[in-house]
């Protein structure tokens, strides 16, 4: 650090330094300004997607729930159109797959399905992977419904293995191979899983092999 003997000779330093850094200090300080106006705008920005994501979606809900399938459609395609990427357009996917499924296109729901499952976050890709299973399951894909299943990374299923457990356990029913159903219903219930339907799926097998045995 240089040391200065008299106050001339600090202004002198300063007015030195000042004429070889203004130009930086002045290109910093524009840059701070910027960042700090560029990250307001952008969080702004942020939230009044959200705000217009959330009203577009809560009229979404609305539509389904008082029946008015082709709003409820096309609003769900607004949603997935104008908000890509956000979870408002997977779960608008979701509903829209559940009004194709009603209106019998199961076709367009598989693809929708199909389409939340490889782009979403883990809980929203175990939803769409579980109605895509469920869709299967209706369209007598059984074998299709056990591979999707097994393709499933059990790092990310945590709070939804046990849900698979009785998806696999019914697929197995639908082969008729009862001792494999029983085994992953079994192993459901093991991991705390209490579905209603879910002991009663049990005793089902349990009467029908007895009724077997009988014959």
């Amino acid at each position: 650090m240089e040391i200065y003997d008299t106050e001339e000779e600090q202004v002198e330093a300063l007015k030195r330094w000042w004429k070889e850094n203004s130009q930086s200090a002045f290109i910093g300080l524009g840059l701070g300004i910027a960042i700090i106006v560029g990250w307001n705008y952008w969080q702004d920005y942020k939230k009044d997607r959200a705000e217009q994501a959330s009203a577009l979606y809560s009229q979404l809900l609305k539509s389904f729930s008082e029946d008015k399938r082709d709003s409820a459609e096309k609003l769900a395609e607004r949603v997935q159109t104008q908000f890509v990427g956000s979870e408002y357009a997977a779960y608008s996917g979701l509903l829209e797959a559940k009004i194709k499924v009603q209106q019998g296109d199961l076709a367009g729901a598989k693809q929708l399905l199909e389409k939340i499952a490889a782009q979403s976050s883990k809980e929203l890709h175990n939803l769409a992977t579980i109605r895509l299973v469920r869709l299967l399951m209706a369209n007598k894909e059984y074998e299709q419904g056990l591979k999707l299943i097994n393709a499933v990374d059990p790092a990310t299923t945590t709070s939804f293995s046990s849900l698979y457990d009785e998806l696999v356990g019914d697929l197995y029913v639908a082969l008729d191979r009862p001792d494999q159903a029983r085994t992953s219903y079994q192993k459901a219930l093991d991991n705390g899983y209490r579905s209603p339907l879910l002991q009663l799926k049990i005793d089902d097998l349990t009467a029908s092999e007895k009724v077997e045995s009988k014959k």
